[in-house]
């Protein structure tokens, strides 16, 4: 379907964004396409929720946004739920969420507008709670952004519980990961993390955090976590510098609950989500973290080459030892891949 109507999503601190920005109203003005501005900072309003904000832009048919990986979460958590494909344009140190660069804005409105963008669907979380999530007044004192000010966080509504044994039904999407994390530096988080409904372990950490695949090359990856395709359905549940001798991730199922419940010596626990806070559990309090009944759409250009963009990014480099040699190009055969290859997806990988 072409593209009708536009949100679009702006780190206004960065005049590239800005200026990137401007150029995509000028081409939605050129093309007949509405365009609408996307979670904006307004002094003394509430921010809205993300079904919110689509309604009043009137359910736009993509997102785009215009900053770092930071600013795409922004927008996906608006998309996710409205069903919107969402696409970022870089102007951020790392870009690993985001797909194109700021000389590329019209070429990519133009193939939106054409319905040609790749469509790539990814698994997200949402949760439940022992009661709705509720920020204290005196978290301020405890918490600040290192960068001086940010959005504040969207209001968290709870969904009907339906009996008490289930909890609440948080209105939340993440698309990275949910961090339960020490609100006071002289106080760990004790908590028992449960997969599947059974025990794995009770830990005394810094944090412990429930990541997407899409989020295992964030803050789950600097914390020792694994790298996991983002197209794949999986949950990655990684402490971060807990006192006991088991440190490593677990990787549950897509299908499977990660539930954390705070113990009653622990201090309070903060909750972030794609590494925003949204609330603090008191001693006792519990939450789960599970795939959310929807996905994410991600809008490409072309098919992601996830492993290429991860050497990229992360500058990841070769061993001294290999150093010596170069690095073998790939062997791709002209021929159709034969009957054991045929279901898989890719090129053939093998050198020649």
């Amino acid at each position: 379907m072409p593209l009708t109507r536009l949100g679009l999503v702006v780190h206004q601190g960065r005049p590239a964004a800005v200026a990137a920005a401007r150029a995509a109203r000028e081409w939605c003005a050129e093309h007949g396409v509405a365009c609408a501005e996307l979670d904006v900072w307004r002094e003394g309003v509430p921010r809205r929720r993300g079904q919110e904000e689509a309604m009043a832009a009137g359910h736009p048919g993509a997102v785009m946004t215009f900053g770092g990986d930071g600013t795409f979460l922004r927008g996906a958590r608006i998309a996710a739920k409205d069903g919107a494909a969402v696409l970022g344009v870089n102007v951020g140190r790392v870009g690993f969420l985001t797909e194109i660069t700021t000389d590329q804005v019209e070429a990519a409105l133009d193939v939106l507008h054409r319905d040609q963008a790749v469509i790539e669907e990814r698994m997200v979380l949402t949760l439940r709670a022992a009661r709705p999530l509720a920020m204290p007044a005196d978290v301020d004192q405890a918490l600040c952004y290192g960068r001086g000010p940010a959005l504040p966080a969207p209001t968290t509504r709870p969904g009907g519980a339906e009996e008490p044994g289930w909890g609440v039904a948080l209105d939340v999407t993440a698309v990275n990961d949910v961090v339960f994390e020490k609100l006071a530096r002289n106080r760990q988080a004790s908590v028992a993390v449960y997969l599947a409904g059974q025990l794995l372990a009770c830990y005394s950490a810094d944090a412990v955090m429930v990541a997407t695949p899409t989020g295992s090359t964030a803050y789950s990856f600097a914390a020792g976590g694994p790298v996991l395709a983002p197209e794949a359905d999986a949950i990655v549940f990684t402490p971060v510098a807990p006192h006991m001798a088991f440190d490593r991730s677990v990787i549950a199922g897509a299908d499977e609950i990660v539930a954390v419940r705070v113990l009653p010596h622990s201090g309070r626990v903060a909750v972030s989500i794609d590494g925003q806070l949204r609330g603090v559990l008191e001693p006792g309090d519990w939450m789960a973290a599970y795939r959310a009944p929807y996905r994410l759409r991600l809008a490409r250009l072309a098919p992601l080459q996830f492993y290429r963009r991860l050497r990229g990014r992360f500058d990841l480099a070769d061993a001294p030892a290999a150093a010596i040699d170069q690095s073998p190009p790939l062997y791709r055969p002209a021929a159709p891949p034969p009957d054991d290859l045929a279901h898989l997806r890719g090129p053939w990988p093998i050198t020649g």
